[in-house]
């Protein structure tokens, strides 16, 4: 019966997007003065901007019905419950109890986990401090002052992009390091500069047995040794993983040794010991004050309503336009260069848990699911892509991201960006008409000709859709809030889509066949005769290219 109210629910807003699709986002604007002040929403620090939207009042209702059709209400509450939500591999998905700073209790299978979460933050929590502090020392009996953190996907891109958009919090005299590339070159390239005989290295794996991130601790294991000593291993090496055998066996104490369970997702995981990294830079208060920002935005997700609730109407903006209107990509432009890695972990939160084409039944999504997405630091992007965004034939909807004064930057720099974000969200949706373009070109005194051939060119169509989210500046608590936005609006588009938005069967395949790869393409002598022809003929032009 649901998936009948979500087919109605999408034919009423097919017929609107039909009425509706002559009249621009300027057009809006003019028929409603006051439509920024309905068209936004104040969460504590930051402002959701979502007015250059092509959006009304009637849009926005019959989207809101939509979600009730798909009964988000419902599987929120269940999600929040505990239930297992993550249905192929029979988890709840119940990341939200990390960032839990209340004592109300939190269930993953009926069991409350909150008690286990604390004594397992607190551990990781005081571990960082040592280190932060110099009280956990290296084998020499200095303090560390490089951190290494191994691991991949959301174990490298959370820890990673936290880190650098925090670093004006970050101890002075630490230096944080993210390795995740099996490339021999990630790791080389970092140990030429590294002193490792105050370098702590993280290894962060959930099985410990994870191909690129025990590559990775292998070879630093061995750099360790030979250059200070096996018995060096145990105080330069602390893992993140639930393995304790295989940890063991690699030389690491069960004192530094941080787990997590099967209920967090990896592009989940930054809010658990996975974020030790994070914590060791910004020190445990700052950890928390992230972990804050996290659970602002649960209370507001399960208590706002519908019509008021960020992550709802973000995820409802999205499937307006992936769906009804058919654009297959959306942007994220960070004005702010300690957020370059932001829409990375983005692409990772967005298409590793909704790329998918299999529906909760197993057959054949029915719907679109999401987007392609990229994104870049403005105002490096403007002399990039930004061409694409403003005269390409795909219009691409775009979240703009943007702090109202600089953290431990130039102020003046920072006036110049802000201007040219608002500048590029202004543009985007009003751009430039062929009178307007004529009008300047006749002030210039060009000649008709000469207007006539250079005029289509430097029209601008306009009504190209935007959101803005804007913020006192880039804090701990306002990262939080910001990652757990995106969080529960990718949750709201997996339910309205009707898929499993916590697996991720389709890395699997790759692993599976690289390792079968692998044995071949060390041994020049072993047959490619299994392989497809072009397989073979890869591997066979790479050991030509390979004798000396």
């Amino acid at each position: 019966m649901v998936r009948g109210e979500v087919a109605r629910a999408l034919a009423a807003l097919a017929a609107h997007r039909v009425e509706i699709e002559g009249q621009s986002i300027s057009d809006l604007f003019r028929d409603d003065p006051q439509r920024f002040e309905r068209f936004h929403i104040e969460l504590d620090d930051i402002l959701f901007d979502f007015s250059k939207h092509r959006l009304t009042e009637t849009t926005l209702r019959l989207l809101l019905d939509l979600a009730r059709a798909a009964d988000v209400e419902a599987r929120r509450a269940a999600l929040f419950a505990g239930e297992p939500v993550n249905t192929t591999e029979h988890r709840p998905a119940m990341h939200m109890a990390l960032r839990n700073l209340t004592d109300r209790p939190m269930y993953a299978g009926g069991q409350d986990v909150m008690p286990e979460v604390l004594a397992e933050r607190l551990r990781m929590e005081a571990f960082a401090e040592a280190v932060r502090k110099g009280e956990a020392k290296a084998a020499n009996g200095a303090r560390f002052t490089d951190i290494v953190n191994f691991g991949i996907g959301g174990s490298d891109l959370g820890p990673a992009m936290a880190a650098r958009a925090l670093a004006p919090f970050v101890a002075d005299h630490l230096s944080l390091h993210f390795v995740a590339n099996v490339d021999g070159a990630d790791l080389g390239d970092l140990l030429k500069r590294l002193p490792l005989e105050t370098t702590l290295f993280v290894v962060c794996s959930k099985t410990f047995t994870t191909l690129e991130t025990m590559t990775n601790a292998a070879t630093a294991r061995r750099r360790v040794a030979e250059a200070l000593g096996e018995e060096a291993v145990a105080d330069h090496f602390c893992a993140v993983s639930t393995h304790l055998d295989k940890i063991a066996a690699f030389g690491i104490r069960s004192d530094r040794i941080f787990g997590f369970w099967d209920w967090v997702g990896g592009r989940y995981s930054i809010w658990s010991s996975i974020g030790l990294t994070l914590a060791i830079g910004i020190g445990a208060e700052k950890f928390e004050k992230f972990l804050l920002g996290g659970q602002d935005i649960d209370a507001h997700f399960t208590s706002a309503p519908l019509d008021r609730n960020a992550p709802v109407l973000m995820a409802l903006l999205g499937v307006w336009y992936r769906n009804l209107w058919g654009f297959a990509t959306h942007a994220v432009i960070p004005y702010d260069q300690r957020m370059a890695r932001f829409p990375a972990y983005l692409q990772q939160l967005e298409m590793e848990s909704n790329g998918k084409s299999v529906d909760l039944s197993g057959g054949s999504a029915s719907l679109a699911t999401a987007p392609v997405i990229f994104g870049e630091p403005g105002t490096n992007c403007q002399h990039a892509f930004f061409q694409l965004l403003h005269q390409g034939t795909d219009i691409v909807p775009v979240d703009f991201l943007v702090a109202a004064q600089p953290s431990g930057a130039d102020l003046e720099h920072h006036q110049l960006l802000f201007a040219n974000c608002l500048a590029q969200s202004q543009a985007l949706m009003q751009g430039r008409s062929l009178a307007e373009v004529v009008g300047r070109l006749e002030a210039e005194n060009m000649s008709p000709e000469a207007i006539a051939a250079l005029a289509p060119h430097k029209v601008f169509a306009g009504n190209r859709p935007s959101s803005t989210f804007l913020y006192k500046r880039l804090s701990p608590r306002v990262l939080g809030q910001l990652i757990a936005l995106y969080e529960h609006k990718v949750f709201v588009q997996g339910v309205i889509w009707n898929i499993n938005s916590f697996d991720q069967w389709g890395v699997e395949l790759g692993k599976e066949l690289a390792g079968k790869l692998a044995p071949i393409i060390a041994d020049r002598e072993s047959s490619t005769e299994a392989f497809d022809p072009s397989t073979a003929g890869l591997i066979a032009a790479a050991r030509r290219r390979s004798k000396n």
